[in-house]
């Protein structure tokens, strides 16, 4: 069982949430007007990139140590037709740089609230939460706070995986605004 606090009690955050819980997991939530204090092991930005980026911001020294899971999806939501990072880094990438001592993932990126609430993409295969980041021990936390929550958990690799995951769930978003596809459905992973 692992401490987690999530930041942000918005749809994502919620549904994250009740995923850890069901993984039998202690969860806490602080929104933009709660004192950042008792903070778990893991640390969940489920906020819009740039509040992402002024949390860490604000709180590096609390952060430090932790490990800390950027969900974002840094989509330009003026024209949904880029990314607003560097073409060559990602939102992660960015988080990182400005938390040394912490232990940054990207996770939950490639997962709509309605998939991460039902545990099933398009009602039909299990969802998948993909894990990049640079510390293995850190990617086994959370896959192991993941345990007998109704998800499948991968590890997608190193930080730099991170690129890849923001341009899949990019494009995954891009659909279901489109309605090329439902926001209970996107990709899945299966084995």
């Amino acid at each position: 069982m692992a401490a987690i606090t999530i930041f942000g009690k918005g749809n994502m955050g919620q549904a994250i949430g009740d995923v850890f819980t069901q993984g039998g997991n202690q969860v806490s939530f602080i929104d933009s007007k709660d004192p950042v204090e008792n903070l778990g092991e893991i640390i969940v930005l489920a906020v819009p990139y740039p509040a992402a980026i002024s949390i860490v911001k604000a709180n590096q020294a609390a952060l430090a140590g932790k490990v800390v899971v950027d969900i974002t999806n840094p989509l330009n939501f003026e024209t949904w037709d880029e990314l607003v990072v560097p073409a060559d880094s990602s939102a992660t990438a960015q988080i990182a740089e400005l938390l040394p001592e912490s232990k940054v993932l990207k996770a939950f990126n490639t997962t709509f609230a309605a998939t991460l609430q039902s545990r099933k993409v398009s009602g039909q295969a299990q969802t998948t939460v993909m894990a990049a980041g640079d510390d293995a021990a850190a990617k086994q936390l959370l896959g192991d706070a993941l345990t007998d929550s109704g998800v499948a958990f991968v590890d997608a690799g190193s930080l730099k995986r991170a690129h890849e995951l923001e341009s899949f769930g990019f494009l995954q978003m891009t659909l279901a605004a489109g309605e090329k596809i439902g926001w209970t459905g996107g990709f899945a992973v299966l084995k």
